[in-house]
This record gives C-alpha cells, sequence and structure tokens, in this order.
C-alpha cells in the first residue's frame, strides 16, 4: 500500500515543478517579458531556482523587451565593473556584519560564505556612488537576499540600488518620527488588547517599529520569511504603503506568544521574529489595509 506521506509529496513536487515552468514560460520569452503575468503569479510567491531572474525584471532592472536586453546589460555591467569600489572604512565596517549576518542567517550561510566579498563591492560601490548616504549595518541585510539569489554581482549591486532607491524615495518624503506614529495609531485601531498589554509591559515601540518600517524587516524576519515577503513586494506597485499593515499582520500572528512575555522577552522577540506563516501574513495585510481603507471611507461620509 503505498505510503500517504509519499503521496503528498509527490504531489508537492509535481505542482512545485508546475510553477516553475509557468516562471520559466514567462521569463524565456523571446521577444517580450509578459510584465502583468509576471507579477500576478511573483505575487503568491517566487521558487528559488527562478527567483533572481523574476525579481531582476520586477524590479525593472532587466528590460521587459528582450530586443534591448543584451545591449542594456552590456552597458548596465561596464557601468558597474566601472564604478571604484575601494572605501577602507565602509569595507571594514561591512566586513564586520557580513561576519555578524553569516552567523544569524543560518539556512543561507553557505552561500554567504562563498560570496562575504560580494557585500563589499557592492555596498562599496553604492556608497561611493552615493556620498551623501551615511552607511548602515541594514544595508547587509537589504543586499543579503539579492546576493542569495542573484549569480551575477552587477545584477545583485543593480537590484540592491533599485532597492535602495525606493526606500530613500519613501523615507526622504515621510519622517520616520511620523511613520510611527501613524503606525501607532493603526496598532491601537486594529489590535487593541496587543497595544494595550504593550503599555501594561512599558514596551518602548520606537525600539522596534523604527526599524521595522524604515527596511521592510530585513533584520527581523527569518530569512526564507524575508524573501518570500519580497516576491510580493517586488510585485505590487505600492509595498512601502503595505508595509505598515505587514508590520500589524505579524504583531496579529505572534500575538498570543507576545502576551505571555514580559518587558525584556517581548523586545528580544520583536527584533528576532520566529519563522512565521508568510502566505497567512501578507494575506491578512491586505485585508488589514483593506478594513482600515472602509472605516475611513465610512467615517468620512
Amino acid at each position: 500500500m503505498r505510503d500517504p506521506k509519499n503521496s503528498r509529496i509527490d504531489q508537492s513536487t509535481l505542482e512545485m515543478s508546475t510553477l516553475i515552468n509557468e516562471f520559466e514560460d514567462i521569463i524565456n520569452a523571446e521577444v517580450y517579458i509578459d510584465l502583468d503575468k509576471l507579477r500576478e503569479l511573483a505575487r503568491r510567491g517566487v521558487p528559488i531556482k527562478v527567483r533572481g531572474e523574476a525579481w531582476k525584471y520586477l524590479l525593472g532592472v532587466n528590460p521587459a523587451d528582450r530586443s534591448q536586453e543584451l545591449t542594456s546589460l552590456k552597458a548596465k555591467y561596464d557601468e558597474y565593473y566601472n564604478i571604484e569600489k575601494e572605501n577602507a572604512d565602509i569595507i571594514k565596517r561591512v566586513r564586520g556584519e557580513v561576519s555578524r549576518y553569516q552567523r544569524k542567517m543560518k539556512n543561507a550561510n553557505d552561500a554567504f560564505s562563498h560570496h562575504a566579498n560580494i557585500f563589499e563591492n557592492v555596498i562599496g560601490a553604492y556608497m561611493n556612488r552615493n556620498r551623501d548616504v551615511e552607511y548602515q549595518p541594514t544595508f547587509v541585510y537589504l543586499c543579503g537576499p539579492f546576493v542569495h539569489c542573484i549569480k551575477n554581482e552587477p545584477d545583485v549591486y543593480y537590484c540592491f540600488t533599485r532597492l535602495m532607491a525606493i526606500l530613500d524615495e519613501y523615507n526622504s518624503t515621510y519622517n520616520i518620527n511620523e511613520r510611527v506614529a501613524n503606525f501607532m495609531t493603526l496598532f491601537r485601531a486594529v489590535i487593541p488588547d496587543l497595544c494595550n498589554y504593550f503599555e501594561e509591559e512599558e514596551v518602548n515601540i520606537n525600539e522596534w517599529a523604527s526599524s521595522w518600517l524604515q527596511f521592510l524587516l530585513a533584520k527581523e524576519l527569518q530569512f526564507d520569511d524575508l524573501m518570500r515577503l519580497w516576491d510580493t513586494y517586488f510585485s505590487i506597485p505600492d509595498p512601502i504603503e503595505l508595509h505598515p499593515y505587514v508590520c500589524l499582520a505579524v504583531l496579529k500572528h505572534i500575538k498570543e506568544n507576545l502576551e505571555e512575555l514580559e518587558q525584556s522577552e517581548i523586545r528580544t522577540l520583536l527584533l528576532r521574529l520566529p519563522s512565521l506563516d508568510m502566505e497567512q501574513v501578507i494575506n491578512q495585510a491586505f485585508n488589514f489595509r483593506h478594513e482600515i481603507l472602509e472605516r475611513q471611507i465610512s467615517d468620512s461620509l
């Protein structure tokens, strides 16, 4: 008699193979990449085998028009290799942070141990091209997913700089103190009992919410969970607008655990989140946003 467990594994393998084929059919199109189809598919998650290629198109690093691709990539590669990457102070700081990052990201540690120099080159190049930007250790965490799933260093650089441009534009437009205050208002409206518990335990929201909101949970989420979240973020037009609701959904997901902890334990958990059901978290985030928008419309009538 066939083991039901093996049947489930076979079915899961077949479904994954079918999903990979769907992505490859889009990505390997001869003339034009159908970005609408790619976004629709990627929003539900991208298999690791094709994640790097999918992200490059989703972020606009690779052009959808394949007739221009070779010319565009050659120009970008030439540009990257001509960027000065040496920056002794920055490289030293990146190297130390990558070492700490490797110890924390156990699932991806093997990949990072062989490519530690890519972090130094990519972040060094970025800092040399953006001398008005102040280096932050979080840059390593924002760069890590690209190092993990993209083969070529120049592509890692352009994906990283694209993400940084998105974050910089939003962070420069919206003051972080104002964003934390708005998030606190949402927190109180959506999960009032947990918000009250945090106040009772004197949990300082600035100790964790600033990082959560500014850097897309890059430091706090487990590595696989982060990449799954970014699959959705790179597939929608307003990822930064959705992000506070994702943060709320994370809190909702771990609410029972948090309510069993004291102040210092809560802080530790919020700064290093456990593995989460990201499908549930992402769906909850969309639901939260819909509920809040409906409430705002209702209140304005």
